[in-house]
């Protein structure tokens, strides 16, 4: 059995597209590499931000559905999105950029050995950066070469997900039984698994919470979390997988900038499993990547349609030239 890579890409809702584009472009100093529809409700922008090249496992995204009620965050929740940077140094630089940009966090601290610096946005979107140093495993991405973050601060990737959960014993089985993860550290209600090569952008945290009330998905929260497979033989293996041990799921999903499957793996907690390829340059150029409405070859013919229900937002950066600090 091929086993999954790593992360993928992490979907969250948002209140605001246009806010999001601002918070990810000029205070996390991400690259939005495809600015596109949510593919089941064209009315809903799909806005991508990963590396300079829009590489699998670097990548989040949002949707922004309209009239959405702001969510609540709880137990049985996708609760918090990591990105990678390539040093504890940076992590400093990051809090006096948080303070000076006035973004809320919690000040450097450590889970399982490794300096974590936790913040959260305009939605209160639960996020942390996470120091790759001395991290091996997975690589992470390219640092967008054009931002406003020096490269050698900048978020290369994402790292992991922790996810909170009610059902902790039945979970752990469907991680390691199914999903072939295995649990690698404990720390208190907090445990570690990691999959395939292991390290910051192959793994998960896991705390048991019993305590608060099951979460409600609404802007602020995450929507799924996506692990990488090779191509769309491995993607087949990951189907029939998941039909044998008799888990929902989507079946086969072609979202053009990959190849997908969707799964309910526990309660309101739902796993992709995409494709790396073909990935986001096949339609626009390196240089402007994310500037212009993106739509997969099936809605093309809805264009004119599509350009009437969502708002249009100014994405163009090609023409800006982006001060490091």
């Amino acid at each position: 059995m091929n086993h999954l890579k790593g992360m993928h890409h992490v979907t969250a809702i948002t209140s605001s597209a246009e806010r999001n584009y601002e918070f990810f472009t000029y205070v996390l100093g991400m690259r939005l590499v495809k600015k596109t529809v949510n593919q089941d409700d064209i009315q809903t922008y799909h806005l991508f931000f990963a590396d300079d090249k829009g590489s699998a496992g670097t990548d989040m995204t949002f949707f922004d559905f309209p009239g959405i009620p702001k969510g609540e965050h709880g137990t049985n929740e996708i609760y918090k999105t990591s990105f990678r940077v390539p040093t504890d140094a940076a992590l400093d630089y990051w809090i006096k950029r948080f303070d000076r940009l006035k973004v809320k966090h919690t000040g450097i601290k450590e889970t399982f050995g490794v300096k974590t610096l936790s913040f959260v946005d305009f939605d209160d979107q639960q996020y942390q950066l996470i120091s790759d140093e001395n991290n091996e495993g997975v690589a992470s991405g390219t640092p967008w070469q054009n931002g406003p973050v020096p490269l050698e601060y900048a978020i290369t990737g994402l790292g992991p997900i922790h996810i909170r959960i009610e059902q902790f014993d039945y979970f752990k089985e469907v991680l390691e039984k199914v999903l072939l993860f295995r649990e690698i550290a404990k720390e208190g209600s907090l445990h570690l698994f990691e999959v395939g090569e292991g390290g910051n952008g192959a793994q998960i945290y896991v705390e048991k919470n019993v305590v608060l009330p099951p979460a409600r998905q609404g802007f602020g929260t995450v929507h799924h979390a996506a692990f990488r497979v090779e191509d769309r033989a491995v993607l087949e293996e990951w189907i029939e997988r998941m039909n044998s041990f008799e888990f929902p799921t989507s079946g086969y999903v072609d979202r053009h900038f990959f190849e997908s499957l969707y799964a309910r793996v526990a309660p309101q907690i739902l796993f992709e499993f995409a494709t790396d390829g073909p990935g986001f340059m096949g339609d626009e150029p390196y240089e402007t990547l994310g500037e212009k409405l993106s739509l997969p070859p099936f809605l093309e013919t809805k264009r004119a349609e599509i350009e009437k229900l969502v708002r249009p937002i100014d994405t163009v950066r090609s023409t800006k030239k982006f001060i490091k600090e």
